[in-house]
């Protein structure tokens, strides 16, 4: 993209922070979405639960970058939690659908995200953007945030769901309470580690981000993983070899389901995603393999 003007919200989380960081290396204009009044030029206020967008702000802007959302692994899977978990992300995103496509010049791209838990488990039969839907809180979840988009697609501007896999960073997310663990030698399998972990480089993620925001024909779900997806056996082995640390400790399924609750399912559940509309697309992968994803983020 040419010098731009970008709204992201989540700007604070691992993916957004690095997405703004490498927006603004190359002379973006980066406006934030915060939930306060804004207190600088570069902040634009909204709240979420109340629908509410200070539409000003985001005029002029090229595209829309939508990320916050509860975090899904933050706490346990309570009634109240399960219920921030999908108000975050539904209410939230028709707070920003129905923004962009009040405005009178619409932005030319809402890239908003989403999770590859849409797609349930799916044991060992690799998926990619064309399948169906899974069973059970985060399928149902995934479903809904994507059709909170409606208004926006409505308004003619071309919406992209960034059904985004397990990340692969040391400062957050899943792999962020991973990294510690195996470093003081107390890492291991979950479960049998037969279940397929589709993994992702922090780099390559907001390479792919920028890169839809780049490609006009992309639209609609693409999934943000990395090509050749591996099981929790696979990353155990991986960790250990390049953190030269053994890999002895298991957590048996009975007790990740004590300590995780309903939780625990999508922990112990496989995904094996493909990300066939980037590659379609010719993304290239700086990182496409399990050990080189490890040693970029501990770089």
């Amino acid at each position: 993209m040419l010098r731009s003007r970008i709204a992201v919200t989540g700007s604070t989380g691992l993916i957004g922070a690095a997405l703004v960081r490498s927006l603004r290396a190359d002379g973006h204009e980066v406006v934030r979405l915060v939930r306060r009044p804004a207190a600088t030029g570069d902040e634009v206020e909204w709240d979420p639960k109340r629908g509410y967008v200070d539409v000003a702000g985001l005029v002029g802007c090229d595209a829309v970058v939508h990320l916050a959302g509860a975090g899904v692994g933050d706490h346990r899977w309570t009634d109240a939690y399960k219920r921030e978990i999908r108000d975050s992300r539904v209410l939230g995103t028709a707070a920003v659908a129905d923004a962009v496509a009040s405005l009178d010049t619409p932005p030319k791209v809402l890239l908003s995200g989403s999770a590859i838990g849409y797609y349930g488990d799916t044991g060992d039969r690799a998926v990619d953007e064309s399948a169906p839907p899974g069973d059970g809180f985060l399928p149902s979840v995934c479903v809904e945030w994507e059709e909170a988009t409606a208004a926006a697609e409505e308004a003619g501007v071309r919406t992209v769901h960034a059904r985004t896999g397990l990340v692969v960073a040391k400062e957050g997310g899943a792999w962020g309470r991973l990294f510690p663990l195996f470093k003081a030698g107390l890492g291991g399998r979950l479960g049998d580690g037969r279940q397929y972990w589709s993994f992702i480089a922090l780099h390559d993620h907001v390479a792919a981000l920028r890169h839809i925001l780049d490609t006009e024909s992309l639209s609609g779900p693409v999934n943000l993983t990395a090509p050749s997806p591996v099981t929790n056996a696979q990353v155990t082995t991986a960790m250990g070899r390049v953190l030269k640390r053994p890999t002895l400790f298991t957590a048996p399924a009975p007790a990740l389901k004590i300590a995780l609750g309903e939780f625990s399912e999508d922990v112990l559940g496989s995904q094996r995603v493909l990300p066939r509309q980037l590659l379609d697309s010719g993304f290239a992968f700086a990182f496409p393999g399990i050990d080189e994803a490890i040693r970029a983020a501990l770089r």
